[in-house]
């Protein structure tokens, strides 16, 4: 028999969060979260409970941990897009029909006890989380920012009556034999001699973080902003982040433009990857682990594009030219590998044209569920 409890003790609540941790031991693919930032959902002052609120739910089969799954309750988002919706998100469990089906009915009947129309998943309480089912792409690492899962995920999932919302692809990037296009570099500097900008200058990391990173996040919010799934920042996030990733920022990765008066009018942010050392940790930020991500930082040979940005007035004029200029000669200069992609929505062109200049595959797909409730 199949038991549903709704996550309220310190042992269930240990129990949610380590319940992943035992089903993909010794999968090679598999990289957890850091389990430190994962606790702080139970937080009664996590980033986001100003905007959301959220449910967790464990299931048990002859009381042993069979699976788990959580509800939002996005209140800046519904606001935002005019929705009446829930989501899900951290759904794990065995290949076992049953299990799913009582994980998703009791996040259903707690979004309908809310007055909710839909739900959709998997997705967080922002897209700076964990967001979409790996379809494709099980026999790959997957990066830190992102969820690897089972392949009968989604077997399980549609099975509950889901069907696809949106669809993102992920590429790897690679330099082609040959280097990167000449041309290039010189439509870079046209561009930039035309619409007098330069590329910003900083000391070190710490020194761009103290001058620009205002400036990034409202240009973050900015071109963002469409997307699907987004919120607007909070000043508590925006604080979150910035102790979250202040390790693995490094200058050598991080690419602005600015204009005549030091205004950031586009930006690129890339991470050395720290999948390798998070899944030999297990999500704990031990000292090997710390020792092994100092290293990959210091000396990369694969990275995660995290984030590009470009205002609304210079979008179309090959500002992300200049920005793929930039990127390719420092891949060289460092001896990168190759680079991951974030989530790119399928249909997309514009960000996915970027690339169009380097030696890429499409090796992953993820999709974003969603299911509508009939009315009483």
């Amino acid at each position: 028999m199949i038991e549903i409890r709704q996550v309220e003790t310190n042992k269930e609540q240990k129990e949610f969060l380590q319940f992943p941790l035992k089903l993909y031991k010794d999968n090679p693919y598999f990289v957890p979260p850091l389990y430190a930032d994962e606790k702080k959902i139970f937080n009664k002052n996590y980033m986001y409970y100003d905007q959301a609120e959220a449910v967790y739910f464990n299931a048990y089969m002859d009381d042993i941990m069979v699976g788990r799954i959580s509800g939002i309750l996005q209140n800046a988002a519904n606001k935002k897009w005019g929705q009446n919706r829930a989501r899900f998100t951290r759904f794990d469990a065995i290949d076992n029909q049953e299990v799913a089906s009582a994980l998703f009915n009791a996040v259903e009947s707690w979004a309908r006890s809310k007055n909710l129309s839909e739900i959709v998943g998997p997705l967080g309480f922002s897209d700076l989380e964990r967001e979409g089912l790996l379809i494709e792409g099980f026999d790959q690492l997957s990066t830190f920012e992102e969820q690897y899962n089972y392949g009968y995920y989604q077997k399980l999932i549609e099975n509950c009556g889901y069907v696809k919302d949106v669809d993102w692809v992920e590429r790897k990037v690679s330099i082609p034999d040959g280097g990167i296009d000449p041309r290039i570099e010189k439509i870079s500097n046209d561009m930039l001699k035309k619409y007098n900008l330069r590329f910003a200058e900083a000391k070190n990391t710490e020194d761009f973080l103290k001058r620009y990173v205002d400036q990034v996040f409202r240009i973050w919010d900015e071109t963002y902003d469409k997307i699907y799934g987004t919120v607007p920042f909070t000043d508590k996030v925006k604080r979150a982040m910035l102790n979250n990733f202040k390790l693995v920022i490094d200058l050598r990765f991080i690419t602005a433009i600015v204009d005549e008066n030091d205004k950031i009018v586009a930006f690129g942010v890339v991470f050395p990857s720290m999948a390798k050392a998070v899944q030999k940790s297990g999500g704990k930020l031990t000292p090997a682990c710390l020792t092994k991500i100092l290293h990959d930082i210091k000396n990369p040979s694969i990275v995660e594009m995290a984030l590009i940005g470009v205002l609304d007035e210079y979008k179309n004029k090959g500002i992300a030219t200049a920005l793929v200029s930039v990127f390719s000669e420092r891949m060289q200069r460092y001896g990168i590998e190759y680079a991951e992609t974030n989530l790119m929505l399928e249909h997309n062109s514009p960000i996915q044209n970027l690339w169009k200049h380097f030696n890429t595959v499409q090796h992953k797909r993820r999709r974003c569920f969603i299911k509508k409730f009939d009315a009483d």
